[in-house]
């Protein structure tokens, strides 16, 4: 019974008048409606705001800095337009030794006249930035409150003036309400606990008809959902209901997201959904209010509590929107890096260069003793579930260094490196996982073309390496990846020397092609 109404449930799923072309694997159809993941990459924690006719997103970056926003004219086809900060002003992102920790669950809202972001991290507190366009400047950071283990902040602004902060703590809850200065730069208050549940967090708020609304995701990523508290007082008490669940879809712990209206009057929810290894996608579900609460989804059980779609009509917008992706692709001719682009922890920015050899990006070694603690490990998000990645390094005679290891990395818990290494005078191409040489073979020449192929939905990946960017080796089989660190699996340039600060490479010509749909 359940597969009859699933199956007629999806039959409604196409308006009228669509042609029922074969459906590519996620976001945008190009006939009038998507295919969940709307976003197929690791955008998590998304958060999401409408103004005027555009829409902007923020997600969780953690240690890679430093935060990308998104934005979009159709709710699903998104670019990046900017990134929020370069740096952390403290000494362990000097030393690459914050892994996982960095922005979580980051809010973002407009208010008077200006777009706020707002992000905790889990060892140095509180952070606030703002600027008049999403596309900056954005201010200098300001360090709200210098505390531990908080998480997954939201400011609110009231009507009557008064703005406060819901947040929660560490082992998700309780959900906690502070009164907060209207600048965002303070807050007023020790706080109050307005919401116990099992693992609430990623508090979202809204006002709605004289009701404070909280979105909340409960029950933990993996196997959670999505509740929404109530209450015609900040403080409460509150009512509870229960919005979005798995159910009987394979879309599991539909997770940590934000209600969005638009122009036209239409609801929508986005939300995330752990995908390992590829990360936490964004999935886009139709929203309507009932009562004075949303319904999010299709109750497709019929058990009072919405399921996510996989396909659905795309939000009523005027005006035809391309099909677009955020960016990938990068040939380095520009005077600064492309968004897509997100250092491993602090860069050391004496240390590469965009102008020293034109049309590349120029890396010199500093030292480390091994892949995950060098410095200036440069990484993009994958995207899709499958994907080619290729991009070519060259060096002269002089650049490379003993002790120096460049390349390309496939990163995840584990990181496995695809690149040339000199020792004992000599250069060698090489593949390492996790600090231990696997193979290596006399490295030709002074250039290289080094791939990553990705797949996602059989987790199988392969480092190759070619002469003539057409015959391309592989040193091993394919090798499974875990997500970690609390994200997907990325791509990584490289170049660090494990005896001293010597050498150096150049990159060029990254063309990353995967199973999105494309630009038109």
């Amino acid at each position: 019974m359940k597969r009859l109404l699933f199956s007629l449930v999806s039959a409604t799923l196409f308006l009228p008048g669509y042609t029922q072309e074969p459906l590519k694997t996620w976001g945008d159809q190009g006939n009038g409606t998507y295919v969940n993941p709307i976003l197929n990459a690791d955008y998590s924690d998304p958060d999401v705001i409408r103004v005027g006719d555009c829409y902007y997103m923020v997600a969780s970056d953690f240690h890679f800095l430093g935060m990308q926003i998104l934005k979009s004219e159709d709710m699903v086809n998104w670019q990046l337009v900017a990134q929020l900060y370069d740096k952390f002003d403290f000494p362990e992102w000097e030393n690459n030794t914050r892994y996982a920790g960095g922005s979580w669950a980051p809010a973002i809202r407009y208010h008077d006249g200006k777009f706020w972001v707002f992000f905790c991290t889990p060892h140095e507190g509180l952070f606030m930035t703002n600027a008049e366009n999403p596309e900056g400047p954005w201010a200098p950071l300001t360090h709200v409150a210098k505390v531990p283990k908080w998480e997954d902040p939201c400011p609110f602004w009231d009507e009557d003036g008064n703005a406060y902060l819901g947040r929660s703590i560490h082992g998700a809850g309780p959900i906690i309400i502070h009164r907060m200065s209207p600048d965002g730069t303070k807050l007023l208050d020790e706080g109050r606990i307005v919401y116990t549940g099992p693992v609430a967090e990623g508090t979202k708020i809204h006002k709605r008809d004289g009701y404070y609304y909280m979105s909340i995701p409960e029950g933990g990523v993996e196997i959670g959902w999505q509740t929404i508290l109530r209450s015609k007082n900040i403080y409460g008490p509150y009512e509870k209901k229960v919005v979005l669940e798995q159910g009987m879809t394979r879309i599991n712990g539909p997770h940590q997201g934000a209600m969005v209206d638009t122009p036209e009057g239409e609801w929508w929810f986005y939300h995330f959904q752990q995908y390992n290894p590829l990360g936490r996608v964004v999935h886009l579900q139709p929203m309507h209010w009932k009562d004075g609460w949303p319904v999010i989804g299709v109750d497709m059980d019929m058990n009072g509590i919405g399921e996510p779609v996989e396909t659905w009509r795309k939000p009523a917008v005027k005006g035809g929107v391309a099909i677009e992706l955020p960016a990938t692709n990068d040939r380095f001719e520009g005077k600064e890096l492309g968004l897509q682009w997100q250092f491993n922890h602090n860069p050391v920015d004496e240390s590469w260069s965009l102008t020293e050899r034109k049309g590349m990006i120029t890396f010199h070694a500093l030292k480390a003793d091994n892949f995950k603690m060098a410095r200036n490990t440069l990484t993009q998000k994958t995207m899709g579930y499958t994907g080619t990645a290729t991009i070519k390094m060259t060096w002269n005679g002089k650049d490379m260094a003993e002790g120096q290891r460049c390349g390309l990395a496939c990163m995840g818990r584990q990181n496995w490196t695809l690149g040339v290494m000199q020792e004992a005078g000599k250069r060698y191409v090489y593949l390492e996982k996790d600090n231990e040489v696997k193979h290596k073979v006399p490295a030709k020449g002074n250039v290289i073309y080094l791939r990553m192929k990705a797949d996602a939905t059989n987790n199988a990946y392969q480092l190759l390496y070619s002469y003539n960017a057409k015959d391309f080796v592989a040193l091993s089989d394919k090798f499974p990846m875990q997500f970690g660190n609390w994200k997907g699996v990325r791509i990584g340039l490289y170049c660090y020397n494990i005896d001293k600060e010597t050498g150096s490479v150049s990159f060029d010509d990254f063309v990353y092609v995967h199973d999105g749909p494309l630009k038109e």
